[in-house]
């Protein structure tokens, strides 16, 4: 009779839930899966339908009141007896791409393992942690699958395994759902192994050059796995096309953040300061994020002038009040200047003494800064000595710089006899480290003093790099230079002679501010492109460099003269010494 009034059930239920099951199967008939998943659940559901009725009935007595017609309930753990009866037929849908038109683009802002490949949560029940299928969520290659997914280099490199979670799935073409603790052996549990999905996407990488070509160069699966690679340049250039482009970006950003409308002598102010920010002349940048938060800077200050539109005025202010928060450090410098701390000369001439000038770096923020360099000489066997180097305190670019000298002088003057001198260079009160080449003009100028006791003007700066045949090379940070020296000078008194010695290379790279335009405009400061060392030199000393004639020789009372005269001084001491020291060994 059991055996009976089971097979009743059983075929009641199987009446009843037959026509709904058959219509899902058929809406889904070309999913060979779906179908199979409707069999067993219509088996299993068959088969348990006394717990389902004895749930229901619960329920209605705990309620007073009718079932809830919800087969599938929407209770979690902990919730009513019939809701975990149900909670085994739910459907778990970890993407729903319904709405979605085309195929989807997903950009992840936290490319963890999790959030990549997906995971399989937990919930506390009686002391334990418990799980099933409803638990387990989607990732961001579920949600791009069949589509792209963007992520940033930076980010999935520096979390734990997402890199090769990443690339397992890549390689394999499916995504399986790991736990991290389960795949480095630092937990043993029982937990779900969800089945593979098939994985169809299109990764796009986001990040520095560098990352780049080091994942190319250590990561041999990442050359299989991206294979197209695309650069994007920090300039464009600076003309008609182009300007068009600047200006319908900025009313584009205008137009996004409610700003106020920009004046065109705004718009040009903003030109000027695209191209300062690349330190060229027929560039621009396109570091969108920089130029945007000026222009809305410039809008506030716009309305605190009570202007309507946004002018040059506005956006200098704009400019000036974030360098001003930026420039402590400055000011301190400027300050040790000023009160003769730092020591710095601005007008006379000094033998073996000259201003260089170097480009200090705070973030995006920079400023240039004179530094004194000295340089003294002796008998000795032709070796120039760095003392920054002696002391570790120099970096590798600046050590070449100094070398070449040696090579220049050698060249030059001594070629065909020994260089008979010892040679000692330094920045004078630098208590930190320096690189770059951009001080090795500066640095011969100094020597050449040296050697021919030819006083310098140090009203006049210097920066540029120098090759071995005296040619002066392009550097860096150019207008931060000039700018300042220019600041120091006018903090001791500018006297319509000084000035800065630059690379002609570089003249193309000048954006200055206009204080120090105008300065130059009304001959109160003085910028001079050269293009070797002699014409440095003579702009120096006021002294013509000379030019050697058939025999090698220089004209007389010449920059040049004097440097080949004094080395041939001292060689001729080094070899009575020499002598001196073998007759006295003899006897």
């Amino acid at each position: 009779m059991r055996q009976k009034i089971v097979d009743l059930n059983n075929e009641v239920a199987r009446y009843a839930l037959g026509p709904l099951v058959e219509e899902i199967r058929n809406r889904y008939s070309d999913v060979p899966a779906v179908g199979d998943y409707l069999d067993a659940v219509e088996k299993d559901i068959i088969e348990n339908v006394r717990n389902i009725l004895e749930s229901d009935r619960q329920q209605d007595e705990g309620r007073g009141q009718s079932a809830s017609p919800d087969m599938f309930g929407t209770g979690e753990w902990g919730g009513s007896g019939r809701s975990q009866v149900m909670r085994r037929y739910r459907v778990n849908v970890l993407v729903d791409n319904s709405l979605t038109t085309g195929a989807p683009v997903i950009y992840e802002d936290n490319p963890t393992y999790a959030n990549l490949v997906g995971r399989v949560e937990h919930q506390p029940m009686m002391g334990a942690l418990v799980t099933d299928f409803n638990l387990i969520k989607q990732g961001a290659l579920h949600r791009a699958n069949g589509g792209a997914l963007i992520l940033d280099a930076h980010k999935v490199l520096t979390h734990p395994g997402a890199w090769d979670g990443l690339k397992r799935a890549l390689i394999s073409g499916k995504i399986k759902i790991e736990s991290l603790a389960e795949m480095f052996s630092l937990i043993s549990t029982i937990s779900l192994e969800p089945e593979p999905v098939p994985l169809q996407v299109k990764v796009v990488m986001v990040g520095s050059p560098l990352l780049y070509y080091l994942l190319k160069e250590y990561d041999p699966e990442f050359v299989k796995l991206f294979k197209v690679a695309a650069d994007f340049d920090v300039r464009m250039e600076w003309d008609e096309l182009h300007q068009d482009l600047f200006a319908r970006f900025m009313a584009g950003v205008i137009e996004q953040e409610g700003l106020r409308p920009f004046h065109k002598t705004g718009v040009g102010r903003m030109l000027e300061y695209s191209a300062r920010r690349v330190q060229d002349q027929k560039k621009l940048s396109t570091y969108v994020q920089g130029l945007t938060d000026l222009m809305r800077e410039a809008d506030y200050w716009t309305g605190e002038n009570g202007r309507k539109t946004v002018t040059h005025e506005d956006v200098q202010q704009a400019i000036d009040a974030s360098a001003y928060r930026c420039d402590l450090i400055r000011e301190h410098v400027w300050e040790n200047i000023s009160r003769g701390i730092m020591h710095i000369d601005t007008r006379d001439r000094r033998v073996g003494q000259i201003n260089g000038l170097s480009v200090i770096a705070l973030g995006d923020f920079m400023f240039g800064r004179p530094s004194r360099i000295t340089a003294r000489i002796r008998l000795g066997k032709g070796e120039v000595i760095d003392i920054e180097r002696e002391v570790k305190l120099s970096g590798p670019i600046h050590s070449k710089g100094v070398l070449i000298l040696s090579g220049f002088l050698g060249a030059r003057y001594a070629s065909d006899r020994p260089l008979s001198l010892s040679a000692s260079l330094v920045f004078e009160q630098s208590y930190g480290g320096i690189d770059g080449d951009s001080a090795s003009c500066a640095e011969l100028y100094c020597l050449l003093s040296a050697i021919s006791e030819i006083p310098l003007k140090q009203s006049v700066a210097v920066t540029g790099s120098v090759d071995q045949h005296g040619q002066v090379q392009a550097i860096g940070g150019v207008n931060e230079k000039i700018e300042g020296f220019f600041d120091v000078c006018k903090e001791k008194g500018l006297t319509s002679e000084q000035g800065v010695l630059i690379p002609e290379a570089n003249v193309e790279h000048l954006m200055l501010k206009n204080e120090v335009i105008q300065a130059v405009e009304s001959g109160k400061f003085h910028i001079y492109p050269v293009q070797n060392i002699d014409q440095g030199m003579e702009i120096l000393t006021d002294m013509i460099a000379g030019e050697p004639d058939e025999m090698g020789n220089y004209p007389r009372n010449t920059i040049n003269s004097r440097v080949h005269n004094r080395l041939l001084e001292l060689h001729e001491k080094r070899r009575q010494y020499s002598s001196n020291r073998e007759q006295g060994g003899e006897s």
